[in-house]
């Protein structure tokens, strides 16, 4: 079992990262290379180089992290539900490859100890290059060395000494959901500012902390609503939410239109800046492949005109 300062790091590990998810949509490399502070000393979160990591000042797994394929001839967002699949399509544990084909390989070890002694861990899932979902606390279920891979379920977010394996199915089942939902919220809002180089689809705003990833046609379609980048918007906090109210409507045609309950309100600069966008253009994304869906938009504007 662990010992005293074993427990003490991992526990100041964890209230590090429930700090940084506390503020942060995502993690960066860097943020994940800064590492986090225990009694004066940086301790670092992961390996850059391999993906199963224990500090050398630990004496059981850390983390273990899955990595998004940089870009190559596509743009990383145009395979994201390939990368997520087992995620998505689990009911409790997914699975999680070994470090090469030695089952025996340091890294591989600590993968069976962690799951023989329940010891919570970190997992660092991918969703864009350099970019990473932190959840705590993930557990390793099951070691397997002839299949060459361990299972990985969720617990619920607890401070360490808190953090127990759901023993039963119905427990895993909703922490992996949470998960699911982190993960599909994430990805999709990377992929749309990216699609959109970072920028408010009406105003042109660069800060990605002030924008969110906007449904054309909520998820809750099941025929309309996937997490597409057709159908998404990058809107501000502001737009968006007047965006959701059908203050503000799209056409087909990429115009915006402002409702007339805005139009007649003088009220300061911010709404009137507003009003100045009616029957203007939206910005759009360089790609084709990545324009909002004009059926989409066709539907989401009737709505906005039956509520006009």
């Amino acid at each position: 079992m662990e010992g005293e300062p074993d427990i003490r790091m991992r526990s100041a590990a964890f209230e590090h990262l429930r700090r940084l998810n506390a503020t942060h949509d995502y993690l960066s490399s860097q943020q994940l290379a800064e590492g986090f502070f225990f009694e004066g000393n940086r301790i670092p979160l992961v390996n850059p180089q391999r993906g199963i990591f224990k500090p050398r000042q630990m004496g059981h797994l850390l983390s273990i992290r899955t990595v998004f394929p940089k870009p190559g001839a596509k743009i990383w967002y145009d395979d994201q539900r390939h990368v997520h699949r087992q995620i998505y399509h689990s009911e409790d544990l997914v699975e999680y490859a070994f470090m090469g084909t030695n089952p025996d390989a340091a890294d591989n070890l600590w993968l069976r100890e962690a799951c023989e002694q329940k010891i919570p861990v970190i997992y660092f899932i991918g969703i864009a290059p350099g970019r990473f979902l932190a959840q705590v606390p993930a557990f390793i279920a099951a070691w397997d060395r002839h299949a060459l891979k361990a299972m990985v379920g969720f617990g619920q977010p607890a401070a360490y000494g808190g953090a127990t394996f759901p023993d039963e199915q119905p427990a895993r089942r909703y922490a992996l959901s949470a998960v699911k939902q982190r993960l599909h919220q994430a990805t999709f809002r990377q992929a749309i500012l990216t699609a959109y180089d970072g920028r408010c689809a009406l105003t042109g705003l660069p800060e990605p902390m002030l924008l969110d990833a906007a449904h054309i046609i909520s998820d809750k379609h099941e025929a309309l609503g996937q997490p597409v980048v057709p159908n998404g918007l990058p809107l501000s906090k502001l737009h968006h939410a007047a965006f959701d109210a059908h203050l503000i409507g799209i056409d087909p045609d990429y115009r915006l239109h402002v409702s007339q309950r805005l139009m007649d309100q003088r009220d300061g600069p911010m709404l009137e800046a507003l009003k100045q966008l009616d029957r203007h253009r939206i910005r759009l994304p360089a790609r084709p492949r990545d324009l909002p869906d004009r059926d989409r938009l066709a539907l989401r504007f009737s709505e906005f005109r039956s509520a006009n």
